[in-house]
C-alpha cells in the first residue's frame, strides 16, 4: 500500500512526540541492525531512526538503505532523526483509509 501526501503529514503529525526507538551508530548499516528494525516496524508501524555520524549524504545513503531493505516508507526527515512507517498486515489501521483521509 502506497500512502498519499495526506496520509504522510498525518502520520508526520503523530510521530512528531515519538522518541527514536532505534540508533544507527559507528558501524553503520548491519544485517543485525536492520532485523531490529524490521522486528520494531512489525511491532510499532510507526517509528523514528536516529542516524548518527557522518556526512549529510551518508546520512541520505543510509535512509535510502533503511527505505529498500525493510520495505517502510520515509515520513519525515529533521537532521540526524528520521520518522518511517510501514503497515502491519495483521493489525490493520482504521485510521489510514484508502482515499488518504483520516478517520
Amino acid at each position: 500500500m502506497s500512502i498519499t501526501d495526506k496520509q504522510k503529514r498525518w502520520l508526520r503529525q503523530q510521530s512528531h512526540h515519538l522518541k527514536p526507538i532505534v540508533t544507527v551508530g559507528q558501524h553503520g548499516i548491519t544485517e543485525a541492525l536492520l532485523a531490529e528494525l524490521d522486528q520494531a516496524l512489525s511491532h510499532h508501524e510507526l517509528m523514528k531512526v536516529k542516524i548518527t555520524g557522518g556526512d549529510r549524504d551518508q546520512r541520505d545513503a543510509a535512509i535510502e538503505r533503511i527505505t529498500q531493505c525493510t520495505g517502510a516508507d520515509l515520513i519525515g526527515r529533521i537532521g540526524h532523526v528520521a520518522s518511517f512507517y510501514r503497515a502491519n498486515p495483521d493489525k490493520p489501521n482504521p485510521i489510514l483509509l484508502q482515499d488518504g483521509r483520516p478517520a
